[in-house]
């Protein structure tokens, strides 16, 4: 059986899909990019200032869904620019202090043209 996690303080989905999916003690996020979720419209103009708010979206996600950052267990994240590797590790190392397994690959074209989408699996702690 799995629970659909949807919250408003997260961008609304932008296609056929859940914010996230619980199903027993785990959460899978869809990916996140920095919208706003009030006004659904791009945050920021470089990888720092869009990582922050996809960080941000990711966190209500997790926190609706009973969870957080410390509990995420594996991220998988997509760059639009490898050369902006460092300074997303800058603001993502921020966020996911437990150190996740991780995967971060480069890809041609994000949704709305974002640099940046992370998703991400977590343990659900009760």
């Amino acid at each position: 059986m799995s629970n659909i996690i949807n919250t408003e303080n997260a961008p609304k989905a932008i296609g056929p899909y859940s914010q996230a999916v619980v199903v027993g003690s785990f959460v899978f996020t869809s990916g996140q990019i920095p919208l706003c979720p009030v006004s659904g419209e791009m945050v920021g103009c470089n990888i720092t200032e869009q990582t922050e708010q996809v960080c941000k979206n990711l966190k209500a996600v997790l926190e609706a869904s009973g969870s957080g950052f410390k509990s995420v267990i594996k991220t998988t994240c997509f760059l639009q620019n490898m050369e902006d590797f460092a300074a997303f590790n800058e603001v993502y190392s921020k966020y996911f202090v437990s150190k996740p397994a991780r995967s971060c690959v480069a890809v041609k074209t994000l949704p709305k043209n974002s640099l940046v989408e992370i998703e991400a699996v977590a343990e659900i702690i009760k």
